[in-house]
């Protein structure tokens, strides 16, 4: 599985940006996808996590209710809707994929997943 990272860029405080993650090589089927991010001088975290097949989502306490993570099963892609960004969101954000199986007890664990993304940087200013 190729993953392909995109829809970064510079925001404001207050404003919005979507990320994609794209698959190819295979089908997501049977994969959970999870967005990390890791700002500078920090350890890459898990944000969000979406399990290909039912749709189930997971977040981190930090953007819940301001995050919002989907899949388009057509377009074997996998967005992350940001909305109410802060200067704190500001990372490079990188999308991974693994298996879905016993994924709601693993979903944060960045070591657990077998396919990662180039990274997308967000910048949001104040």
């Amino acid at each position: 599985v190729q993953l392909q990272a995109s829809g970064g860029g510079l925001a404001q405080a207050g404003g919005s940006l979507r990320l994609s993650c794209r698959a190819s090589g295979r089908t997501l089927s049977g994969y959970g996808v999870g967005w990390f991010r890791r700002a500078l001088g920090e350890e890459r975290e898990f944000v969000a996590g979406v399990t290909f097949n039912d749709g189930s989502t997971y977040y981190s306490d930090s953007v819940k209710d301001r995050f919002t993570i989907s899949r388009d099963n057509a377009k074997n892609t996998v967005y992350l809707q940001m909305n109410n960004l802060r200067p704190q969101d500001t990372a490079v954000y990188y999308c991974a994929a693994k298996s879905q199986l016993y994924y709601a007890r693993t979903y944060s664990r960045k070591d657990t997943y077998v396919y990662w993304g180039q990274g997308t940087e967000v910048t949001v200013s104040s």
